[in-house]
């Protein structure tokens, strides 16, 4: 006796969502080309390699990423989505506002000032260079994403707690204080990365000079 299709698909609706074989294979592609590039850099790695890397064809590899670029920045997009996203932390009305951005702040600094961010934006930097206009258009890709920081300064606008401002400008301004610290003088390997007191004490600083300016 063969099962109902009606219950098969009640049933399937409760389980938690399983990897298809395509996005199973996606992921191993690009856990390979982060080993890789970060081990031999973005122009010594072959898609071959990679291939042999992930266990799947070349053509396979192709067929997710037309290019190596494609697949830098298929990296910098799930870290920078980590980085900034952060869903369900949105705005709290009846919270202190130095403890939100704080907090907000934190989680951020967490994923940017990590080692495997941090390594990988070296690679991603290394290999457009001298490619400026390349730079520039996934630079653009990545902004099309909006940080947690911009929906939160709006929330807090509007709920009349920060004076009217720019919430791309504020939010840029935001990520350009703590980038000063825990991302640049890393990525250039002219300071260690930062302890959990140390972004701790970032966030905190950052979040009251910000809010010296702007709050209402």
């Amino acid at each position: 006796m063969r099962p109902d299709p009606d219950c098969l698909d009640s049933e399937s609706t409760m389980t938690e969502h399983k990897p298809t074989r395509s996005e199973l294979k996606r992921q191993a592609i690009l856990q390979a080309a982060r080993d890789a590039f970060q081990e031999r850099g973005v122009h010594s790695t072959s898609m071959d390699e990679l291939a042999a890397l992930a266990s799947v064809s070349k053509r396979t590899v192709y067929n997710h990423f037309a290019s190596k670029e494609a697949l830098i920045m298929a990296l910098m997009t799930e870290l920078w989505q980590q980085a900034t996203l952060h869903e369900g932390r949105d705005y709290e009305p009846g919270v202190a506002l130095h403890s939100q951005l704080c907090d907000l702040l934190e989680s951020e600094i967490e994923v940017i000032c990590s080692q495997e961010y941090i390594e990988l934006n070296r690679v991603a930097f290394d290999h457009f260079l001298h490619q400026p206009q390349a730079l520039r258009e996934q630079v653009e890709k990545l902004s099309a994403h909006e940080p947690a920081t911009r929906r939160w300064i709006r929330a807090a606008v509007a709920d009349g707690r920060l004076a009217e401002l720019d919430d791309e400008i504020a939010s840029q301004q935001l990520h350009n204080l703590i980038k000063g610290s825990c991302f640049w003088p890393q990525l250039m390997q002219i300071a260690p990365l930062l302890g959990a007191q140390e972004r701790h004490d970032l966030a905190s600083r950052t979040a009251a000079l910000f809010l010296s300016h702007y709050q209402a």
